[in-house]
């Protein structure tokens, strides 16, 4: 599995490497990342969406946590492991602090991914901005292109 800190981002899309970064959005989050995968790019994203209304660098570790990914589409993956983000945030109180992916698999639009995080107890966490409640359906984006992979999703707060 592919391991990705989550650690602060860097400049605009389009840059080597890897980043992330919020875009202006009418009353909700809008994110944007890339890097050289799909796994790094959807592991950026979910560091700028933690990283919008939580510090952890005091946060307490709480353990691992694995999951499968199931979905129709490379968009739909990404809304998946942001939507088991925020379902571990509401329902365990958990945070990731870090999260490593298997490879994507799947064929004919159907798509699988092995994730597995690193979560912290929320409680111990520095709340920093508004939580997120949903991720919308609405603008997803995980593609690839000449410099690697990007995406982008809007997350209701």
């Amino acid at each position: 599995m592919r391991e990705a800190l989550l650690v602060d981002g860097g400049g605009p899309a389009g840059r080597s490497g890897s980043g992330h970064r919020s875009v202006p959005h009418t009353a909700d989050l809008r994110v944007e990342a890339w890097a050289p995968t799909a796994e790094g790019c959807i592991g950026e994203l979910v560091h700028a969406v933690v990283g919008s209304f939580a510090d952890l660098s005091g946060a307490r570790i709480v353990g691992e946590r694995a999951c499968t990914v199931l979905a129709v589409s490379d968009p739909d993956l990404l809304a998946g492991v942001l939507e088991e983000v925020i379902y571990r945030m509401d329902v365990h109180g958990e945070l990731p602090v870090a999260i490593a992916f298997g490879a994507i698999e799947g064929l004919d639009g159907a798509r699988s991914v092995e994730v597995r995080f690193r979560m912290a107890d929320a409680a111990t966490a520095e709340v920093v901005g508004a939580v997120p409640k949903a991720v919308s359906l609405h603008g997803l984006e995980l593609s690839s292109g000449p410099d690697g992979w990007t995406c982008a999703a809007t997350v209701d707060v």
